[in-house]
């Protein structure tokens, strides 16, 4: 079995006591046509989102309760859209109103069109030390298709530009199982990434999301989907090549060197509590989440009203132990039933004792020291294995 190294080891830093920050942007050039995330392409109301986004961080100021934060992260839609003045904004409010760690991870999310050697140098320089560039492939034609505004040549441009800006952490986004494509296609995507040599590369799955053009073309007979095969050869592909250069698979989709994972995501897998602004961001603490408006408009009259547009749930036990597993079983920690037992109560090896003897026993799953981890072969069915492994409601958690 390969060898398991410790949150502590992998992660350098507080583990118990961070938080996250997470704002989201909404604008984009353009829709690319995978893409179902909340965004506009009318960017006229730009200035007057960023003042409320601001506003809100102000709002907001007392929901971590002080509990550092040792990530901020700019997702979107766009960050890379936004002015040094801006982006500038935003980050003087959240030092200003909010409890920032020291050694603080500052990552925004960048389009490759959007780089140049000046504005890295900028961005470096107003404080964000790690970039996530949405590379999504090298292959031009694959590129037109997605409906991306950037091509290979910029895509390479914008890394080595950022390496000669100073920027010493560098994740690229790339996807594979994109329809018309073949796994010589994605291995050559995968060679061309390891030249470049980033910290860390996302590497997801492409599925066909609702409300997107490509789920038009499929209704539409346009598209075909790629085969189960071919995306399950290229899964493997991704998890032998990445081990090989280096990159440790510490989160299905997520590939880093040692020290330079995603600060920000294993917030969220560690079921830490983060802070989400913007329209249609998401926040979480403990037993409760909430759910900012989906509508720009609306969330901007909200705000500026002093309101917070938001609807909030009540999590059960049901409902952690659902999402811990959801989140956990995704990762190179694993999901620790004994935790599970200690924390909520709940023993899940006594509730789903078959069905985790089962998928061991197929080779799914590894069970050791009361811990479930997936094998390369079980991560292909990571959100089913975790369907299967949840508890129904609180009567069977207290079963």
């Amino acid at each position: 079995m390969v060898q398991r190294l410790s949150l502590t080891q992998l992660f350098p830093g507080p583990i118990k006591t961070s938080s996250g920050l997470y704002i989201h942007i909404p604008f984009c050039k353009q829709a690319c046509h995978y893409c179902n995330f909340h965004f506009s392409t009318k960017r006229q109301l730009q200035p007057e989102m960023i003042a409320c986004i601001g506003q809100e961080i102000y709002l907001r100021r007392h929901y971590l309760e002080a509990v550092p934060i040792s990530s901020i992260y700019f997702g979107g839609g766009t960050p890379s859209l936004l002015a040094f003045t801006e982006i500038d904004h935003l980050l003087t409010q959240v030092f200003r109103y909010c409890t920032v760690a020291t050694a603080v991870e500052i990552t925004l999310e960048a389009n490759p069109d959007d780089l140049t050697l000046e504005k890295l140098k900028g961005l470096h320089q107003l404080g964000i030390n790690r970039l996530s560039i949405g590379v999504q492939s090298f292959n031009d034609k694959v590129l037109q298709y997605m409906h991306r505004a950037h091509n290979s040549v910029m895509a390479q441009k914008s890394i080595e530009w950022a390496r000669s800006a100073q920027f010493s952490n560098l994740s690229i986004d790339l996807i594979y199982a994109i329809p018309g494509t073949t796994t010589e296609d994605w291995q050559r995507d995968l060679a061309q990434a390891f030249l470049l040599a980033p910290e860390h590369i996302s590497a997801y799955y492409l599925a066909i999301e609702p409300k997107t053009v490509w789920e038009y073309q499929r209704k539409k007979g346009k598209l075909l989907p790629i085969s189960e095969a071919i995306a399950a050869e290229q899964f493997a592909w991704t998890i032998e090549t990445c081990q090989q250069e280096g990159y440790f698979q510490y989160e299905i989709a997520n590939f880093g060197r040692p020290g330079k994972f995603s600060r920000h995501n294993i917030n969220y897998w560690c079921s830490r509590p983060y802070l989400g602004v913007g329209p249609a961001a998401h926040s979480y603490k403990g037993w409760y989440r909430q759910a900012n408006i989906a509508q720009n408009i609306k969330y901007m009259q909200a705000i500026q009203q002093g309101h917070l547009p938001y609807t909030e749930e009540r999590l059960s036990v049901a409902n952690r132990v659902n999402e811990y597993i959801m989140t956990t079983i995704r990762t190179c920690w694993g999901c620790d039933l004994d935790w599970v037992a200690r924390q909520y109560g709940v023993s899940l090896l006594a509730i789903r004792k078959d069905y985790i003897t089962s998928i061991v026993q197929e080779g799914l799953a590894h069970y050791v020291d009361h811990k479930l981890y997936l094998t390369n072969r079980g991560k292909r069915f990571a959100t089913k294995i975790a369907g299967d492994l949840f508890i129904l409601d609180t009567a069977e958690a207290n079963a």
